[in-house]
């Protein structure tokens, strides 16, 4: 379980491809806290610890993982958020988010909002859906909904966000994970036999 607050950005040091599995060695100052077979979100999407050297460590996505996210698009220097599993007892800042990735969106829009901004995305995904106000994970941060439409949202971040996450590399075109809301979807999934 996670919180979606970020804890810092690892930059992708080595892919290497075996069969339909992909090693990611990953550069982070988060290393040397790290053990084999703990659990780190990667722009949100839970991957297992398999080993660790002094500066960095590797964790392994599977074929699944991939299609369903955008860790396929990774490349030698791509920056990716990290954060490792929440502890029991420790605050929830952010919200309940489980590291399975829902599926990915295209980033629509950016708009600067004096001192702030305002990123659009849009999702094929209509399984899911987004709520005003309500929560989203965008490649593992944990924001705040603010313009809801079928397919479509928006979130507006914050300059801390911005430069301590992934987003400062976010361009119009890029893919993003998301992690919908989990009480969102098990009420929604309550809900299909009666609508």
């Amino acid at each position: 379980m996670f919180t979606g607050i970020i804890e810092t950005v690892g930059e992708i040091a080595q892919l290497t491809k075996e069969g339909e599995n992909l090693h990611i060695e990953i550069k982070s100052s988060l290393a040397q806290q790290l053990k084999i077979d703990q659990s780190v979100a990667h722009n949100g999407v839970c991957l297992t610890v398999v080993k660790v050297k002094e500066d960095a460590y590797v964790v392994t996505a599977i074929k699944e993982t991939l299609e369903k996210s955008n860790l396929k698009n990774l490349e030698k220097g791509t920056l990716v958020n990290l954060e490792r599993a929440m502890k029991l007892g420790d605050r929830l800042d952010g919200h309940m988010v489980q590291g399975h990735v829902d599926g990915t969106a295209t980033c629509k829009n950016i708009e600067e909002a004096n001192g702030s901004w305002v990123f659009t995305f849009q999702y094929k995904n209509t399984d899911f859906s987004t709520v005003e106000k309500g929560s989203i994970t965008v490649n593992g941060v944990s924001l705040t909904v603010v313009n809801s439409k079928n397919g479509e949202f928006s979130v507006a971040i914050i300059p801390y966000t911005f430069e301590n996450t992934n987003f400062k590399t976010i361009k119009v075109g890029s893919e993003v994970n998301l992690e919908f809301d989990i009480i969102g979807k098990y009420v929604k999934n309550l809900m299909k036999p009666y609508l």
